[in-house]
């Protein structure tokens, strides 16, 4: 299984990331990795993320700014 996180600008346009994610092997690693990361990200242009499982969508997209 791969995880992978989407970052997407507030009208869920796509986005490069300023960090370069890996596919993780669990849930709870990406979401850690999004916890290490989110305010370089919202810095870098994202607004939000969408978490992925082999391509399925689980949830999102989720603000980075705690305030949106």
């Amino acid at each position: 299984m791969a995880w992978t996180w989407r970052f997407e600008k507030s009208d869920g346009t796509q986005v490069e990331p300023v960090v370069t994610p890996e596919e993780f092997t669990t849930q709870g690693d990406a979401e850690s990795w999004i916890g290490e990361h989110w305010r370089d990200l919202l810095g870098g242009g994202a607004d939000q993320v969408t978490l992925s499982e082999d391509g399925t969508k689980i949830y999102g997209p989720m603000p980075l700014n705690a305030e949106s």
